[in-house]
Formats: structure tokens, sequence, C-alpha cells
């Protein structure tokens, strides 16, 4: 039954989360910043909401081991994605100091 509510609920936030994306879009495009940015923002942030949902599933469902390990999973994936960023935030500092 939680499982069914859990999905439910999840299909609502995304159909609000849609908004979001659309909205964060329009000022990536009047602003200077990489859409290429933007979209792994977009993306992790999608990976920890999915991540923290399958988390709950495996503690609702009694496997705490296993939520354990998809949530370090789920780290370590955003971790990785997150390079990317990571490099062009540290050479943007690069280029800022004297």
């Amino acid at each position: 039954m939680s499982l069914i509510a859990g999905a439910l609920i999840l299909g609502i936030i995304l159909s609000k989360i849609s908004g979001v994306v659309e909205l964060l879009t329009n000022l990536a495009n009047k602003t200077a910043i990489n859409n290429q940015f933007l979209t792994l923002l977009i993306k992790i942030t999608g990976i920890a909401f999915l991540t923290e949902f399958a988390v709950s599933i495996c503690k609702d469902s009694g496997e705490t081991a296993i939520a354990n390990k998809m949530d370090m999973g789920g780290k370590v994936v955003i971790v990785s994605m997150s390079i990317p960023i990571i490099s062009g935030l540290l050479e943007t500092i690069v280029k800022v100091l004297p």
C-alpha cells in the first residue's frame, strides 16, 4: 500500500517539476550560465530524489542493508556527475585570482 501511495505522490511531484525545469531553463537562457551545467544539475537533483525514494522503499520493506548500499551508490553517482561542474568552478576561480 505504501508503495502505491509513494508512486502516486512521485507522479504528482514529477508533473510539478516540469514547471521548475522550464523556469530554470528560461533563466539560464537569459544569463551566461552554461546550459550543460544546468542539465547536469537537473539530472543530479533527479538522481537524488529517485535514490531517496528507493532507499525509503527498501527501509519500509525492512531491507536496511540494501537501503544503505543504495544510498551510498546514489552519492557516488552524484559526485561523479558533479566533476564537470566542480572543474568549471575551479577554472573560474583560477581565472579570477591574480
